[in-house]
């Protein structure tokens, strides 16, 4: 698998990351075993987490992993902090205490004396020098490599970037992870602009359109799709609608062109746009995973990548810079 850096740090991972929301509620630990492994052995070292997947499950099952089927040095682990359940409810709190407190806890699930990209996952009420202090604590005692955010705007990143670098000795951002797909490209308008003037990396979550661009749904809601379960309906449902399903068929119809699958074709697109460092991809199951890696050899014919800008949404002006 190629590597690229993220932003202008020292760190390089894989392009293609590995998600893991869904460990531990609709992927099974041995599913999630397979996976890894043929991950890691593709060559992939981007391993995403976070304490608010399945409450804390998805951590569990990767530290028993790495104890028992992948080696530590093998992967990157990029995890998060600042969700938290307050009477059965999710809520954000990006205090230091609570981010410390998470910190701490993901290094004692994942049995690991380090984490390699730490990230802030959403933009909180705490005051923004309080969670970038939790930050430059994490990385100067050593337990943290890198910091990043997630799920932060344009201007939230600037924000938090531009306080970072204006005093030495402060955590750097390296990197920013947001939603990002032929069906959802509003990272383009400020969170890519922002991404590039800091020179950060950028991890897309949800890269095929939350299962939409794979092309499962084109007949209607299979019923072991997640927009059949209660719990994952809700997060697919908006890209079932009519605009959604006619980037679906021009998905497809460049599939039948090229010779390959839509999901694949789906998958170049982000994964070689610009500004993209690594998708986060979430299968559950191996077989799942596979059609990714047959696909890592294969770039878009640069006329077909700019068509489905057409149709998705309009010209990506980076494209042509």
């Amino acid at each position: 698998m190629l590597r690229r850096s993220v932003g202008t740090s020292g760190l390089t991972v894989g392009r293609l990351g590995l998600g893991t929301m869904t460990w531990g509620r609709d992927t099974r630990p041995d599913d999630a075993k397979e996976v890894l492994r043929a991950f890691v052995a593709a060559g992939g070292d981007l391993v995403d987490t976070a304490p608010a997947y399945s409450r804390g499950a998805a951590e569990r099952i990767l530290g028993r992993l790495l104890r028992t089927d992948v080696d530590r040095d093998d992967v990157v682990i990029a995890t998060k902090a600042g969700f938290t359940f307050r009477d059965g409810v999710r809520v954000v709190d990006t205090s230091r205490r609570v981010l410390l407190d998470d910190l701490y806890e993901s290094l004692r699930r994942l049995g690991t004396d380090h984490i390699d990209v730490w990230q802030v996952h959403a933009w909180g009420q705490a005051p923004l020098e309080e969670t970038l202090a939790a930050l430059d604590h994490a990385v100067s005692t050593g337990v943290v490599r890198y910091a990043g955010v997630s799920n932060f705007v344009g201007w939230q990143t600037a924000a938090a970037a531009t306080w970072q670098s204006a005093f030495p000795g402060r955590a750097r951002l390296v990197s920013n992870q947001v939603e990002y797909s032929l069906l959802a490209r509003r990272a383009e308008v400020e969170v890519l602009p922002a991404l590039r003037h800091f020179e950060m990396g950028f991890f897309p979550w949800s890269p095929m359109g939350r299962g939409v661009l794979t092309g499962k749904y084109r007949g209607g809601v299979p019923r072991d799709s997640r927009a059949a379960t209660a719990h994952f309906g809700w997060y697919v449902e908006p890209y079932l609608e009519a605009r959604s399903r006619a980037v679906v068929e021009a998905v497809a119809k460049a599939a039948d062109g090229l010779g390959v699958s839509p999901l694949q074709v789906a998958w170049l697109w982000v994964r070689d746009a610009p500004g993209v460092t690594a998708p986060l991809l979430g299968v559950r199951t191996a077989a799942q995973l596979a059609p990714y890696l047959e696909a890592e050899p294969m770039t878009l014919p640069p006329e077909i990548a700019a068509a489905l800008d057409d149709v998705s949404g309009g010209q990506n002006e980076a494209r042509s810079t």
